[in-house]
């Protein structure tokens, strides 16, 4: 794995250089584990004239969730606790000959800019922008490898839950074993805060588990995903508790269910990202629900559980092959409750057998 990081690292310096810049400084943690396999709370990545040196805030911890630094990353603890490693980082460019210093303008704040132009004030300072988003938009197969041991814990510990005893008990009890299943079966944690919705609530994106309880006839949606080596996916499922589903569930429930499979058949590479949306809010508008699907059909996913692309009315660019995306329709009518079907695929070329499913848990509607 080292030598991967390396290969990054080293495309990176290579663009840096092209630019301009004779040294580069990363402080979003995502980008900082992306390029060493390593994110300490508060580390930075000084890709320099001399090495590449990771300075931490304290000493590594050990944590899994954490990762474990490329053999041939240096790395550097600073002395005290309260120092910045970003600052750090540009007082080590500076000493060791640097004269210009490509940072993360969009991540960093006005004051920590400010700081780092006053502890090397001959540095001139430039914006390296989403350089590095750029290149972990299309995953390798250790990436994909890892995305998909994440859908698989999460299709586990989802399934689990389906075969317990559901009515009288709480969203909120119902999430907390949902993330606890999921580290249970290898997950570092959560990919984000678990959405369990019953009822009134099923249906809403990113809905808050409530003390409310489960009750006969309910919609059951749950949106949960697990987080492994760093790597996040996604899956949202919708049932109905106890009873045969009635006529209004059946019928929502299908509409949302076709939407999703128009915008999971319209991944391909080359496909606009807007497309995508437009074919899955196509079938919605038609049935008079487009206005009730929120500003995005899905999202890509990796090291962060919303990266780009996006998959907007508004969105720009195409997909490529090799890029995971969720799609992820939903339907909230209020007082009543709705659907949310959600998936984690890759996108592959017609030639590979088309998108690659990683979420694999049906979307049958299941009476529980």
């Amino acid at each position: 794995m080292s030598e991967l990081y390396a290969v990054r690292r080293t495309r990176l310096r290579d663009r840096v250089a092209g630019a301009g810049s004779t040294a580069a400084l990363i402080s979003r943690p995502a980008n900082v584990r992306y390029l060493t396999g390593c994110a300490p709370p508060g580390a930075a990545l000084l890709l320099g004239p001399a090495d590449d040196v990771l300075l931490c805030g304290g000493p590594l911890s050990g944590d899994p969730a954490e990762g474990r630094p490329a053999d041939d990353v240096r790395v550097s603890v600073l002395p005290t606790r309260d120092g910045d490693p970003v600052v750090a980082g540009a007082d080590q460019a500076a000493a060791a000959g640097a004269d210009t210093l490509a940072v993360e303008e969009h991540h960093l704040t006005v004051t920590r800019h400010r700081a780092l132009s006053q502890v090397a004030p001959r540095l001139r300072l430039t914006d390296l922008a989403c350089a590095v988003e750029g290149q972990r938009l299309v995953k390798d197969d250790d990436e994909i490898a890892c995305l998909r041991i994440a859908a698989e814990i999460a299709d586990q510990a989802l399934g689990e839950l389906l075969e317990s005893i559901l009515v009288g008990r709480t969203e909120r009890h119902l999430a907390l074993e949902l993330e606890r299943r999921l580290v249970d079966h290898g997950a570092d944690g959560p990919a984000f805060p678990t959405s369990v919705a019953t009822g009134p609530n099923a249906g809403r994106p990113g809905h808050l588990p409530t003390d409310r309880r489960v009750e006969e006839g309910d919609f059951l949606s749950v949106c949960l995903g697990a987080n492994y080596r760093g790597y996040r996916c996604e899956i949202g499922r919708t049932f109905v508790i106890g009873t045969t589903p009635s006529d209004w569930q059946i019928e929502l429930y299908d509409l949302v269910f076709a939407a999703q499979r128009a915008g999971r058949e319209a991944l391909a590479p080359g496909v606009e990202c807007r497309e995508v949306d437009r074919v899955t809010r196509h079938v919605l508008d038609a049935a008079g629900y487009g206005e009730r699907l929120g500003p995005w059909t899905g999202h890509g996913v990796g090291l962060e559980i919303d990266e780009d692309p996006q998959l907007s009315p508004a969105a720009m660019g195409k997909l490529d092959a090799c890029v995971p995306v969720t799609v992820e329709p939903g339907v909230h009518i209020p007082g009543r409750g709705g659907v949310r079907i959600d998936d984690t695929l890759v996108v592959r070329p017609e030639a590979d057998g088309g998108p690659e499913l990683l979420t694999i848990t049906t979307k049958e509607l299941l009476a529980l």
